[in-house]
């Protein structure tokens, strides 16, 4: 008799219900925190406006953010692999929301760029710590690298959707929505993050390394200040030599300091592994590109041609949708016939993006202006996965957190520099912007011809075999049982 009754569905698994409630909360961390980068550009014309600021005060609210972010996302995550991931992650939820609170509010672009820095402060504890509560939370490997890949699409989806939504809201309420829509979302997570996420530690969390740190930061704090006011004092200023210099010692200090450390924070021995270093560069490379083109490009579209906030940030939709239609592909790609297709189309759709951006003038036709903005939609469709999956090839389990956070760290600077250098390169009006932005185009050309050569190096063999002598120097570390996974108590 009961064979012939209904069987009863099964029902869903709560505990996979929650793995994904997870993801959700820790993407929309990503979103809110990348989505800053790009959504401010759309809004720099209104801020110049009506904060009167300079072309340098510009560069600075776009990269006292993500200096910042490159500066100490290392240090956040090994921080959380000690004290706790969930508590580091509601702190760095806090500190982003005031940040974007105080932005809205700020009544000078000095007061601006300040809170800009401390928004990026929170934004450090969210984008690696997030990525480690993801890879706890899914202990299925199938499952674990699903998660990865929708998480790690946010990046380059929030990145190009961040004009689109900057412009609606500007044109719609002003440059401080922008920054004011951060706060519910932030609100909303916090939230969600105590009652879902649980807590979780490295079973091996490395130690603070405060000399390391502090190098780092003397370094890219004075290569980019000395790019952005370059300008300005000139290239033989002392000023400028003596940043330069200080970048040089600082390099120095850190070959010097970090290879007799025990636990250091840059662990230079994974950049033996030529495909970890090749990842470094190509994320480099491409953000400093991808970050170029969206500083020049949002001051092209309304200063040079006069578009509207909105609009300007709907010429860039073509970006978004490339980005939305093939990052699911790339990722598929990468996972199933490796990295070496999609890092070959990236730098080749970067190369050419740039080539053909050098023939855009004042009355360029916008068909073709939108013709060659699908080149940079490809690009950064196509330029993410692998990079990531090229990072952590061969690598032991133990050194694949921090492998992801030095290629984070490498995008964030990427677009630093990115930014410095094109503000450099353009900071007049009309006819003379369109000039001297040919500058930044034939950067980007040649940037794609990099990332094109080192995604070709780095999947080969060769550089295969040297990831797996690499990773041979990290086998001690892999022994330690993983302790990681669902730690609840707290220590």
């Amino acid at each position: 008799m009961s064979s012939s009754m209904p069987q009863k569905a099964a029902a869903p698994d709560p505990g996979r219900r929650r793995r994904f409630l997870v993801l959700a909360i820790c993407c929309a961390s990503v979103i809110v925190v990348v989505m800053d980068i790009s959504i401010v550009n759309v809004a720099l014309p209104a801020i110049r406006r009506d904060l009167h600021a300079s072309v340098s005060g510009l560069q600075w609210t776009v990269d006292a953010y993500t200096l910042v972010l490159a500066g100490f996302l290392v240090l956040a995550g090994s921080t959380a692999d000690r004290v706790g991931r969930r508590r580091v992650f509601q702190v760095g939820l806090a500190a982003f929301g005031l940040g974007s609170l105080l932005c809205g509010l700020a009544p000078s672009i000095g007061w601006l760029i300040a809170a800009r820095a401390l928004q990026a402060v929170g934004g450090t504890m969210l984008n690696p710590v997030a990525m480690a509560i993801v890879a706890t939370t899914f202990p299925d490997p199938s499952e674990r690298a699903r998660a990865i890949g929708v998480f790690g699409s946010m990046s380059g989806l929030s990145l190009a959707l961040g004009p689109i939504l900057g412009g609606a809201l500007v044109d719609g309420f002003g440059w401080h929505s922008i920054f004011w829509v951060n706060v519910p979302i932030v609100a909303a997570a916090i939230g969600c993050t105590a009652l879902f996420v649980p807590e979780s530690r490295a079973a091996r969390a490395r130690r603070f390394d405060p000399v390391g740190q502090t190098l780092v930061i003397v370094v890219l704090g004075s290569v980019v200040y000395a790019i952005i006011e370059s300008r300005s004092l000139g290239w033989t200023s002392p000023v400028i030599l003596g940043l330069l210099a200080v970048a040089v010692l600082g390099v120095i200090g850190v070959l010097g300091y970090e290879s007799r450390r025990a636990d250091p924070l840059l662990e230079l021995r994974l950049f033996r592994s030529v495909p970890f270093s090749s990842a470094i560069l190509m994320a480099l490379f491409g953000l400093c590109g991808f970050g170029a083109f969206l500083f020049v490009t949002t001051q092209y579209l309304q200063d040079v041609r006069g578009m509207s906030a909105l609009t300007a940030g709907l010429c860039l939709l073509p970006v978004g949708l490339l980005i939305v239609v093939l990052s699911p592909f790339t990722g598929r790609l990468v996972g199933g016939r490796g990295p070496r297709l999609p890092l070959v189309v990236s730098g080749t759709a970067l190369a050419l993006g740039g080539g053909a951006s050098l023939w855009l003038g004042p009355v360029t036709p916008l068909p073709a202006v939108l013709a060659i903005y699908l080149l940079f939609g490809v690009f950064l469709a196509t330029v993410n996965p692998p990079i990531t999956n090229t990072a952590v090839s061969g690598m032991p389990r133990s050194m694949a957190g921090v492998a992801t956070s030095l290629v984070s760290a490498g995008r964030q600077t990427g677009t630093t520099l990115g930014v410095a250098i094109s503000g450099t390169l353009v900071a007049r009006g009309g006819t003379a912007f369109t000039d001297e932005a040919h500058g930044v185009w034939w950067m980007l050309l040649g940037l794609g011809v990099g990332v094109l050569v080192l995604g070709l190096l780095s999947t080969g063999h060769w550089a295969s075999r040297t990831a797996t002598r690499a990773a041979g120097l990290f086998e001690s570390l892999d022994t330690a049982p993983d302790l990681s996974r669902y730690s609840g108590a707290r220590r």
